[in-house]
């Protein structure tokens, strides 16, 4: 399938599925506190994002398509939160396509479950840098380009090269700053987020954990 014609596809079953190599793939459901946490942090940036008349929406599981090159089949992640801007919102709310990230959104959320290793690795890749398979292996080059990633670990979920040691919950930022990327930020307990498409938000690390209890 293309990406267009995937976000049109229904299987009748109600589950979810992310696009790979145009194949659908069923995605598992997520646990209570996962799906709290993303509700609650998802409505919270809304409202943020509101009140300060900044230029973004936040939605919930929603599709972004990955960048592929010929011969590649069409990919896409379903992410926990993406951060649209709101120009590209309302130009789709024009259409009768699906609402999805057809091109890099400035940001994307994930929050990790026990496959850690996806949001720390795979969709690190996918969303920030990867190696290209058509060019040289020895350059990198910005895959999706999404101008924040950020990784919600809110049960220390991750390998302790990521989150150390002893582990601990975490969120990490990464930030595309021209061409690349800068080394993550890492937020803990009373820690203060510093984000650029949250800037000044009155948030801990810890206050965005609590968010699922």
């Amino acid at each position: 399938m293309t990406f267009e014609e995937f976000l049109a596809w229904d299987d009748g079953s109600s589950r979810e599925f992310e696009l790979s190599d145009g194949i659908p793939v069923p995605l598992s459901e997520p646990n209570a506190n996962h799906e709290d946490l993303i509700e609650r942090l998802c409505a919270y940036l809304e409202n943020y994002y509101q009140e300060n008349d900044l230029p973004y929406v936040s939605r919930q599981s929603k599709q972004v398509r990955l960048k592929t090159a010929p011969p590649e089949k069409e990919k896409s992640r379903k992410a926990d939160i993406v951060i649209f801007a709101r120009v590209e919102w309302q130009r789709m709310k024009t259409s009768s396509s699906s609402a999805a990230a057809y091109i890099p959104p400035p940001g994307i959320i994930e929050v990790v479950n026990n496959n850690w290793k996806n949001d720390y690795l795979t969709k690190l890749a996918e969303y920030v840098r990867v190696a290209s398979r058509w060019r040289s292996l020895s350059k990198r080059r910005e895959d999706l380009g999404v101008f924040e990633y950020i990784i919600v670990d809110y049960a220390a979920f991750g390998g302790i090269r990521f989150i150390g040691s002893p582990k601990q919950p975490t969120i990490t930022i990464y930030q595309l700053e021209g061409a690349e990327y800068l080394p993550p930020k890492v937020f803990r307990g009373q820690d203060r987020i510093d984000s650029r498409l949250f800037p000044n938000i009155p948030l801990t690390a810890e206050q965005i954990f609590a968010m699922n209890r």
